[in-house]
């Protein structure tokens, strides 16, 4: 009887080693892509506005750092987070404005990748439950964006 239950709780029991296996091995691939992640950084430059975007690109996920900076209003910092479909950049722009220190702002942005550029599209935005997206039957035109990110050397901070 005793052996018996032993094997039960055996059996039990594997699903949950099995689980803290899986995690790791998510863990060590997340590792591997942060690893072999490629670092972009680009600059735009709008007349007195300026916009700084330093990305890594990884085969699935680009995520990576935004700082505008206007001449008349409060500059926006934060991060990005995303991935490509096709020649287009789609990723979350988590930020703050101005000095404050917990981002606020969440919003959906889309960069078209032109040779050695990132141009920065415009969009028609959405929310619903807590989140914003661009609207999928409205096409984002990447022609009128304010910004246009030119690939450029990436200083060590």
């Amino acid at each position: 009887m005793l052996n018996i239950l032993k094997r039960v709780l055996i059996v039990a029991a594997l699903p949950f080693l099995a689980s803290c296996g899986n995690a790791e091995k998510k863990k060590d691939t997340a590792n591997a892509i942060d690893s072999n992640a490629k670092k972009e950084c680009y600059v735009a430059i709008d007349g007195a506005d300026t916009a700084y975007l330093d990305l890594r690109v990884a085969e699935i996920k680009v995520d990576g750092d935004l700082l505008i900076k206007y001449a008349d209003k409060a500059h926006n910092k934060g991060t990005v987070s995303g991935k490509f479909s096709g020649d287009t950049l789609f990723v979350d722009y988590t930020f703050t404005v101005g000095e404050a220190k917990t981002p606020i702002y969440k919003n959906p942005l889309a960069f078209l990748k032109k040779d050695k550029q990132l141009i920065l599209g415009v969009g028609v935005i959405e929310t619903a439950y807590g989140r914003s997206y661009f609207v999928k039957d409205k096409p984002i035109n990447f022609e009128r964006g304010k910004f246009v990110f030119e690939l450029g050397n990436c200083k060590d901070n």
